[in-house]
């Protein structure tokens, strides 16, 4: 009787995978979600000089127990406007795409991300450990002129 192959514990993408966002605004421009918590609430009302309750009045809205940023009606984000009008604050729904779970649960999945984002596939290696680390709401994934600083 022969031994099974051994199994890597290891992910499909342990060499790394290129990303470096374009600022585009494909992922700002569709219909969608971008969920946000209490401590990013605070975080983005601060950064726009505004009280958290203000904040979500004007950019929120309830979808179940749960708070999304309002969409413009062409399905924009509230924040696109030629760029992410507030980059710096973002939140990390922003922050960790295109290394989120389903998009790298295996290479079909990240090539689909391949084919609508034109930062992903190209530009910076992450490492398997950046991108895990991403992935947990750990880190970001950065825009061109961030990689090269």
């Amino acid at each position: 009787m022969t031994n099974p192959p051994a199994r890597s514990d290891r992910p499909w993408y342990e060499e790394g995978l290129p990303f470096s966002c374009t600022q585009c605004g494909h992922c700002c421009k569709i219909q969608g979600y971008v969920w946000m918590n209490d401590a990013e609430i605070t975080e983005v009302a601060e950064f726009l000089g505004i009280e958290d309750h203000q904040f979500g009045g004007r950019f929120l809205r309830r979808v179940g127990k749960r708070f999304s940023l309002i969409e413009k009606p062409n399905h924009e984000c509230i924040f696109w406007d030629e760029g992410c009008t507030i980059y710096s604050a973002r939140p990390t729904q922003c922050r960790t795409f295109p290394f989120w779970k389903e998009n790298i649960a295996d290479p079909d999945a990240w090539e689909e991300v391949v084919e609508e984002c034109p930062g992903s596939g190209t530009g910076r290696v992450y490492s398997l450990e950046e991108i895990e680390r991403i992935r947990d709401g750990g880190g970001e994934a950065t825009a061109k002129e961030e990689d090269e600083s």
